[in-house]
């Protein structure tokens, strides 16, 4: 996806004329995708930046966050229907400190008075989600040049204080790994229990053994059993769960 220089600098200029944002308020989405016992996080490139970003941006005065996240990451990305968790808020003073925005309107020509809201301190509101990276397709929009999948154990220069942003999602996720793993929609409506351990393993970075994996989510009481998978190999047949339906 091509975008010319002069509808970059038309979106630029529509966003600093906007006055219908919440001052001092975003939202950034750190969404992470698994596939095959890999874990990765979506971000986006900034035109003319040697940066990386996840998708976020600012919140009309008349939406709910909520609402704004999940705008925001269709207008950034073009995903939708993505269940959004929100996860933590940050406000250190120092994190618009090196404003991106600043060095991309300068590229562009575009002159802005140094008190314009778009320069000043920011407090965003995290949100995450998991999904599985080989079912989605991702867009750049007039902002970015590119979207793409990196791990999470290799990340690239990132700008204002995204990759800390990242960190703590990765975390929250870890912490509430039982109930994003049933959001998430990562599994087929049926699968094995090595299925779901390959997930574990992935989110959380570490190594079960299978019996003790097994009678800790048996223990949680979030399985139903049913029938055997039976695929005409020699090897014992695995049965097959699924999520039992909350009560």
């Amino acid at each position: 996806m091509n975008i010319d220089d002069s509808k970059i600098k038309q979106n630029l200029q529509e966003l600093i004329e906007t006055k219908d944002f919440v001052q001092h308020i975003s939202v950034d989405c750190a969404i992470f995708g698994f596939h095959e016992g890999i874990l990765k996080i979506l971000l986006l490139k900034y035109h003319d930046l040697d940066l990386w970003a996840l998708p976020g941006g600012f919140v009309f005065n008349d939406e709910d966050l909520r609402e704004a996240a999940s705008r925001v990451l269709h207008e950034r990305t073009h995903l939708s229907d993505i269940f959004l968790e929100q996860f933590h808020t940050f406000g250190r003073i120092s994190r618009t400190e090196n404003n991106v925005h600043r060095t991309l309107l300068k590229n562009k020509n575009i002159e802005v008075p140094d008190d314009h809201w778009i320069f000043q301190r920011f407090i965003t509101v995290g949100y995450c989600s998991l999904i599985d990276f080989t079912l989605v397709n991702t867009f750049p929009d007039a902002f970015n040049e590119s979207c793409a999948w990196f791990e999470v154990t290799n990340l690239p220069s990132m700008a204002f204080d995204h990759e800390r942003i990242i960190s703590t999602g990765l975390e929250y996720l870890r912490k509430n790994i039982d109930t994003q793993i049933v959001a998430s929609n990562l599994l087929p409506e049926k699968f094995t229990m090595k299925e779901l351990q390959t997930v574990y393993e992935t989110v959380l970075g570490e190594k079960f053994r299978r019996n003790n994996f097994q009678r800790k989510i048996l223990a949680l009481n979030s399985l139903e059993r049913l029938e055997k998978l039976f695929d005409g190999s020699a090897n014992k047949a695995p049965y097959l769960y699924k999520f039992a339906e909350k009560k």
